[in-house]
């Protein structure tokens, strides 16, 4: 009778969810092929995106800025406006923590153009000071400041200069380094620290199956040599940050493919034995404090109070050139004749604000984080890097929604009407919130045993979590 239950057992259908689930897998992997075969259709698209970027940055600068009655869909300058700022940033960022950097590696025109003159440019090899692993903080906080000075958002001369500068930068830089690589973005682009954390987690990523390397190189089959454009190390590649999920490499030696995976894996697992200082000071000092401040500033109290102090203390000391001065629209926002106009005052109060603002909050996030890393025992620096990790749900969430609200404000502007906006908002604070308390849990599982030290780590890594609500919530409702 007891054999006849056992192979009854091994006999049953297995249960329909793993079916489901194998189904997906084998359809993820076949994308992922599709990919690999389909390279000169997604590099005709890229150069589709390259023709439209470049004229969309180029032509509305030598227009006239538009007037009170245009709108987007009948002025380029509008529409050009919308695009980049309405729904590229904010939509590529939230594709980031769905697909990883698939935008990188199908999309991106410079990608496209830096891989491009990589291709047919010197190919020397790389200086070590592009290697430092500083460079995505400091061209994100640099490139976020700058825009905000000269208005990036609102004129397209700006947006030509930031946008066209850093695309003259990937060409420069890929015609002088690497061989058909992608130098520029996986070191210096302005947007690929952000890019890398937010892709963490993407419950997509290209799985390294290791057993399947080692048993096809054992057996001696030499396989087509697969060009990694962003130097990603393939066969130790265990999370996705810096992969382009471009597809190149799918099914290489019979172990890469397109995979599902859970969305907190990297964090908690990867992310355990690869501290890094740097990401961490991108998510509490950038992502969180720097754009929160960008954001702020434009309808502060306390930024108006200050601007109104320190004016009535220079007209007191007759010192009126802060106050007067007008300089080129490339140095400060200078569009007169559209009442638009930031003085030297104000140039060096919104650096001010905007530094003071990221001082703060990755001061008190630090604090809080480093108790939580304390609650779990001896002070070790990884842990508190594997802590700080944790956090990215909420500070993707405010990025996302500080840019939407461009969008937002573009649209009403036209005449449309949101009433979910804000109920979306709560519900986006709420969940990205959550999902940081449940990363906290994990991470801080994986570093005790105790419950009762996973729980006191929760406290104040809590507080955290509430400063990053707290900052946008400010923003739409304060």
């Amino acid at each position: 009778m007891m054999m006849q239950n056992v192979a009854a057992a091994d006999l049953a259908p297995p249960p329909r969810t793993n079916r489901r689930l194998q189904r997906l897998d084998a359809l993820l992997a076949r994308v992922g092929d599709a990919m690999l075969r389909g390279r000169k259709v997604i590099q005709a698209v890229q150069w589709l995106v390259v023709a439209a970027y470049l004229l969309l940055i180029s032509v509305p600068a030598i227009l006239p800025l538009p007037e009170r009655a245009a709108h987007i869909w009948n002025h380029i300058t509008l529409f050009a406006q919308f695009i980049f700022w309405g729904l590229w940033w904010p939509f590529v960022l939230l594709s980031m923590m769905f697909v990883g950097r698939a935008w990188c590696g199908l999309i991106c025109p410079e990608g496209t153009l830096t891989q491009f003159a990589s291709r047919h440019g010197r190919g020397n090899a790389l200086p070590h000071w592009i290697k430092w692993k500083g460079w995505p903080f400091v061209a994100f906080a640099m490139t976020t400041i700058y825009g905000q000075l000269i208005s990036v958002y609102q004129y397209p001369a700006p947006a030509l200069l930031i946008l066209g500068g850093s695309t003259a930068a990937a060409i420069g830089i890929g015609f002088l380094y690497g061989r058909n690589k992608r130098v520029w973005c996986r070191y210096l682009c302005p947007v690929t620290g952000v890019f890398g954390l937010l892709t963490k987690l993407a419950p997509l990523h290209f799985r390294v199956d290791h057993a399947a390397w080692e048993a096809s190189r054992r057996s001696g089959i030499r396989p087509r040599p697969v060009n990694c454009p962003p130097l990603v190390p393939i066969k130790t590649m265990q999370g996705s940050s810096m992969c382009h999920m471009c597809g190149g490499c799918s099914g290489y030696r019979g172990a890469i493919a397109l995979s599902r995976r859970s969305p907190n894996d990297e964090i908690v697992r990867v992310a355990k034995n690869d501290p890094r200082p740097w990401e961490t000071a991108l998510i509490l000092f950038g992502l969180m404090g720097v754009a929160a401040g960008a954001f702020h500033w434009t309808g502060s109290d306390v930024f108006i109070g200050m601007k109104q102090a320190i004016a009535t203390w220079l007209v007191e000391h007759d010192l009126m050139w802060p106050l007067a001065a007008h300089l080129p629209w490339f140095f400060l926002t200078n569009y007169p004749d559209n009442n638009d106009v930031l003085t030297p005052l104000d140039g060096a109060l919104v650096v001010g604000y905007i530094g003071a603002v990221a001082v703060l909050i990755g001061a008190t996030t630090s604090a809080s984080l480093a108790l939580a890393a304390r609650a779990l025992g001896p002070w070790r620096p990884a842990r508190f890097h594997h802590l700080a990790q944790g956090l990215l749900p909420i500070a993707g969430c405010g990025l996302f929604l500080g840019l939407s609200a461009l969008t937002v404000t573009m649209l009403r502007s036209e005449g449309f009407t949101f009433d979910f906006v804000t109920p979306l908002r709560i519900a986006c604070l709420a969940g990205a919130a959550l999902w940081s308390g449940v990363l906290c849990w994990q991470i801080a599982g994986v570093h005790t045993q105790s419950r009762l030290r996973q729980a006191a780590a929760i406290i104040p890594f809590s507080a955290a979590i509430a400063i990053g609500v707290a900052t946008w919530a400010l923003l739409f409702w304060g």
